[in-house]
């Protein structure tokens, strides 16, 4: 059954992503949004464990989200909000990480 990981929450002041990291199947999606992008920003330590992590195209950041908030996204494929749905759609479960 796969499963796609929603994170929202700043990967600065807990450890959620690497919780969500380490119970990441190997046809698990995870999605940043919120001020979960903060992990994309080049140099930081979450950076460094999703760069590790080798998601390769499952892994995924809200485009609005990364503009608001100015960071870079070299990691991570953009999506809106249609393919936030169409995310949602394409895999059995999606768990948020509260």
């Amino acid at each position: 059954m796969t499963t796609l990981h929603v994170i929202a929450h700043s990967p600065f002041g807990d450890e959620r992503l690497a919780s969500c990291l380490r119970l990441l199947g190997t046809d698990d999606a995870l999605l940043l949004c919120g001020d979960a992008v903060y992990a994309l920003r080049s140099g930081s330590e979450p950076h460094q464990q999703l760069q590790a992590a080798g998601l390769a195209q499952r892994l995924f950041a809200l485009e609005e989200d990364v503009q608001a908030r100015a960071v870079g996204n070299e990691l991570a494929k953009a999506v809106d909000y249609a393919g936030f749905v169409e995310l949602s759609l394409h895999y059995d479960k999606v768990s948020s990480w509260l």
